[in-house]
């Protein structure tokens, strides 16, 4: 049984009920005097407890899915790159898979999300589980692939697609992303009203060292989390699917930690990612308990440091040719002072846009009503379709990142709601009764 299946978890559960039933029946027999009953109760209150105890432990880890599989709980994960054939099954992938950078992965809790495409994925898409191998940082990744219908029509066969890299928080992983947050639910949706256009999305965990926290940043001498983002994610998905080459076509989007890393990857690498949605996210990275030491001791540790301020880079760099959506709650969420600083620190040619809640919280049900507006507006953003035979016409001067050449199925762009000072809002979703 899988680490993360709900047969383990129902089993130990099973186990830890029966074990404390056990105990009470046999208490009475066990009370008596001689080193024999002592040692029973012992026994019992320890067979009792660890029971308990796994069964706690594995509830927590399938919600937040610190380890994904046995072989990351003990330690013994495959040495990358490594070379794979073509497989088949309910998750495996339809890609290319030369080089081996993406492979089939069993289900990775996706068979107990509810609402995934079902039927023939030329009309309602797909879903893949997947691992992901970093061919520079020897990371294994899980993740999850959404594949729009479009991919798979004939008349969409020599296009190249845009990407959304959707980044999970930390604790967390990417059965968040689909069981909480229902970003290929969502996008399903979308893609079908034409309010966005046909998009892959890549959905993974902003940690690459589980349960290490490694915020997306190259830690001196230890795992190499921003390496693997605008180095190997890229290159694994460009091998694979059929994506889009050019960074117009790349976006990153993720709430909490994972919004954290996407403002940070489009504003530290806007030649890999030109646009970045963050809900709820932090604008500096700090050391604490759960990610250790991430920049090194010293002048240079300091210099790491502040170079992960985006305040302090807004400040005293040039800004990045990138879009921004940030999202936060004026009561009720911590980082909405610091969410203001920042889009008024914004300058030309970087553009930043907004989500401003009355109220919020740091949990799903305020990310759940900011995510359809959020999927929407990055859709805007990303730039499709890229042809996979020759290069696409350049855009007309002007052109908006939605106006290459070809079809355009997204939906038009629309003036959006803007405040007194000129800055663009997005609205978010009411929601539903």
């Amino acid at each position: 049984m899988g680490l993360t299946s709900q047969s383990l978890e129902y089993t130990v559960i099973v186990l830890a009920v029966a074990s404390v039933a056990a105990t009470v029946w046999l208490w009475p027999r066990l009370s008596r005097h001689g080193v024999g009953p002592v040692l029973g109760r012992l026994g019992a209150i320890a067979v009792t407890q660890l029971s308990i105890v796994c069964a706690l432990a594995l509830a927590v880890n399938t919600n937040f899915e610190f380890y994904g599989n046995w072989d990351e709980l003990l330690g013994n994960n495959d040495k990358a790159p490594v070379s794979v054939s073509q497989g088949g099954g309910q998750f495996a992938s339809v890609g290319n898979m030369k080089g081996g950078l993406i492979q089939p992965a069993g289900p990775q809790g996706l068979d107990r999300v509810s609402g995934l495409p079902k039927g023939p994925a030329n009309q309602v898409g797909k879903v893949e589980s997947v691992r992901i191998i970093g061919r520079r940082t020897r990371a294994i990744n899980p993740g999850f692939v959404y594949l729009p219908p479009q991919y798979f029509q004939q008349q969409y066969r020599r296009q190249r697609f845009p990407v959304m890299v959707v980044i999970s928080g930390y604790p967390g992983g990417i059965m968040n992303l689909a069981q909480h947050l229902q970003v290929p639910q969502n996008a399903g949706r979308l893609i079908s009203q034409g309010r966005m256009q046909p998009t892959v999305i890549v959905m993974v965990r902003p940690t690459i060292a589980p349960p290490r926290d490694t915020e997306c940043v190259d830690v001196p001498g230890g795992p190499q989390a921003e390496t693997f983002f605008t180095k190997d994610l890229p290159d694994a998905m460009k091998s694979t699917y059929r994506v889009g080459h050019d960074p117009s076509a790349w976006g990153a989007f993720g709430y909490s930690s994972g919004g954290t890393c996407s403002l940070q990857l489009a504003m530290r690498n806007p030649k890999v990612y030109t646009s970045a949605v963050s809900l709820s996210g932090d604008y500096a990275i700090k050391d604490d308990l759960t990610t250790g030491s991430l920049f090194g001791p010293g002048p240079e540790g300091a210099k790491r440091e502040r170079e992960h301020d985006l305040l302090w880079r807004m400040k005293h760099l040039p800004a990045p040719q990138i879009s921004a959506l940030v999202a936060s709650s004026r009561k009720g969420e911590a980082d909405y002072g610091a969410t203001m600083n920042f889009i008024h620190a914004a300058k030309s040619p970087m553009t930043v846009d907004s989500i401003i809640l009355p109220q919020g919280s740091h949990q799903f049900t305020t990310w759940r009503r900011e995510v359809v507006p959020a999927l929407e507006w990055q859709s805007q953003q990303l730039t499709f379709p890229q042809d996979t035979q020759a290069v696409a016409p350049s855009r007309k001067p002007g052109a908006g990142k939605g106006g290459a050449a070809g079809p355009q199925t997204g939906p038009s762009k629309s003036p959006a709601p803007t405040d007194d000072k000129g800055r663009r809002r997005v609205e978010a979703e009411r929601p539903r009764g």
